[in-house]
């Protein structure tokens, strides 16, 4: 299955072969069903500044690191960005509005994926462009013996987060990969910029309210609708060729 796919991959790209050895996933509503109460901080610390986030707007903006959200939209509704230093402290009071949320809960199938991928002798690494601490922290725990600190990229080792593919660029790095050997699991339409931005084999989990299209016009590679959906297609899909 998907051989198609994978055949216009390489040819896009011109690599000679697909040979995967790392999956690299987001985070948020990918790992963690958290992006409904990222969606609510959002709206509601940002109408505290006067600025307007409707809840699609985090799905909309995920993968951006929370500072350049910010700069974006004073600059799209004020007609100026706010200072680093003027961000972080919005950033900061959405934090704690999201931290105040009910604790977010693995995202259906996502464990019996990894395990899946563990056992095909794949490294695992997270890419999320979150600084939420709150969540950072559970990975560990939920995800023992998946999840390790030394195959992760957060908001905090990146200078410019998603869009740009800085952040799988040092995902690739961490894992010791190249382009045709990872794939990325991606929910958010920058995310999945980031990754084809990359040159990674992308795949797309539309987990939230969005439009397929959102997904596919930014050039992923597969798209599933839920996280059981790519659990269960896994060991029938033909990555590899």
């Amino acid at each position: 299955m998907y051989i198609e796919e994978i055949k216009e991959y390489l040819k896009k790209h011109g690599f000679k072969a697909f040979t995967p050895k790392a999956v690299l996933f987001d985070m948020d509503g990918v790992i963690y069903d958290s992006m409904p109460n990222h969606a609510v901080s959002w709206h509601k610390a940002m109408a505290e500044y006067g600025l307007d986030m409707p809840l699609t707007g985090a799905y909309q903006y995920e993968g951006m690191r929370g500072v350049e959200t910010i700069k974006l939209l004073t600059g799209q509704q004020r007609g100026k960005m706010v200072s680093d230093e003027e961000a972080k402290v919005m950033y900061a009071e959405k934090s704690r509005i999201y931290a105040e949320c009910p604790e977010a809960s693995k995202m259906p199938g996502i464990y019996e994926l990894m395990c899946k991928i563990k056992n095909m002798g794949m490294k695992i690494v997270v890419v999320t462009g979150s600084g939420q601490k709150t969540l950072l922290d559970r990975l560990q725990n939920d995800f023992r013996g998946l999840v390790t600190p030394e195959l992760m990229v957060t908001a905090k080792d990146v200078e410019h987060g998603k869009p740009n593919p800085e952040p799988y660029i040092a995902g690739m790095k961490k894992a010791g990969i190249q382009p045709w050997e990872g794939i990325v699991v991606e929910n958010a339409p920058l995310g999945v910029r980031a990754g084809v931005a990359a040159r990674l084999f992308t795949i797309a989990v539309n987990t939230g309210p969005l439009p397929d299209s959102m997904l596919t016009d930014e050039g992923a590679n597969l798209l599933f609708h839920r996280m059981t959906d790519l659990e269960r297609e896994w060991e029938v899909c033909h990555f590899s060729l």
